[in-house]
């Protein structure tokens, strides 16, 4: 081997290792923030396990939710053929609550992104025209924020009737108050920052502005903003089908499984209250764990503390 050969080998080891470094610093930081909040990094290990079971929820259930079996598996216990018993037609329990996790990302997901995008928009564009428009968007805020969310809720699902995208469409509604108020603070003290006076001077569109200079320093809050309201819209999508008011009461809902399980003595079947509310627990568990960890780790106020 020639001295030219090994100089090829090694000039093209080296651009593989420069490859690979491109790759390295995600795992790095994966890594180095497993290490640093061990608590948030279990809590976004148990929403992936979550989010791998909603995707593969057809090939994961052992049955078909909706099929009933009244006569052989009404009321079974667990750890037979139904491993996590049977509901009062005779349905498994397991698969129910395999695609209720579906329907609960699927619902809190979407909810979640489409009123961190409406919000966000709505924040931003309302501290940096000011005015009038300001004041006419903070005016309709107050006046959502004045209802409870779940009772607001309530009402919109009462107008709009029960289906899987009312229910997203009325959580967006919920949602959108809370996240304008917040995003709206923070750019309040982002347009006085100086690059954004020099962005204003070149004469810069405001819509560029708002897109290049503000929202990408909103990003952070906006990002830790929706993993906590992530929990919370689990929860009220439970709630709606727990109170009726939901998905229709056929349709696999860890909600729906506590309210039918709710009409019945809990000496009966108490599993049929206790695993769609440990579902319940593990999701929002996860997803709190998860986002007071990317607080902690994106909030600049709050880097180098010790909190776990």
């Amino acid at each position: 081997m020639t001295t030219r050969d090994i100089g090829t080998i090694g000039e093209s080891v080296s651009l593989q290792r420069k490859g690979l470094y491109k790759l390295l610093p995600v795992w790095e930081q994966l890594l180095g923030f497993s290490k640093r909040k061990p608590l948030g990094a279990m809590g976004g290990a148990l929403l992936a396990v979550l989010i791998l079971v909603a995707i593969f929820a057809n090939v994961l259930a052992p049955y078909d939710p909706y099929e009933t079996n009244p006569t052989d598996y009404r009321y079974a216990t667990p750890g037979g053929a139904y491993l996590l018993g049977g509901d009062d037609v005779g349905r498994d329990v397991l698969s129910r609550i395999i695609f209720g996790t579906r329907l609960a990302l699927h619902v809190g997901i979407a909810s979640v992104v489409l009123g961190a995008v409406i919000g966000g928009a709505l924040g931003i564009s309302s501290a940096y025209m000011g005015g009038t428009f300001d004041l006419l968007v903070q005016r309709v805020i107050d006046a959502m924020m004045a209802f409870p969310g779940l009772v607001l809720a309530l009402a919109i699902m009462a107008v709009l009737g029960s289906s899987v995208n009312n229910v997203i469409a009325a959580l967006v509604i919920v949602f959108i108050p809370g996240i304008t108020r917040i995003l709206r603070s923070q750019a309040l003290s982002i347009k006085e920052m100086d690059y954004v006076l020099a962005a204003r001077a070149m004469g810069c569109s405001a819509g560029r502005i708002m897109l290049r200079h503000m929202l990408p320093n909103c990003l952070a809050s906006l990002i830790v903003l929706a993993t906590i309201t992530l929990g919370w819209a689990i929860i009220v999508e439970a709630s709606l089908s727990f109170l009726g008011a939901g998905v229709p009461a056929d349709v696999p809902s860890w909600g729906g499984m506590l309210s039918g399980a709710a009409q019945k003595l809990i000496q009966v079947a108490p599993w049929l209250i206790f695993f769609p509310g440990l579902a319940i627990a593990l999701a929002v568990f996860s997803v709190n764990l998860l986002g007071d960890a990317l607080r902690d780790v994106l909030d600049p106020r709050l880097r180098g503390t010790g909190s776990g």
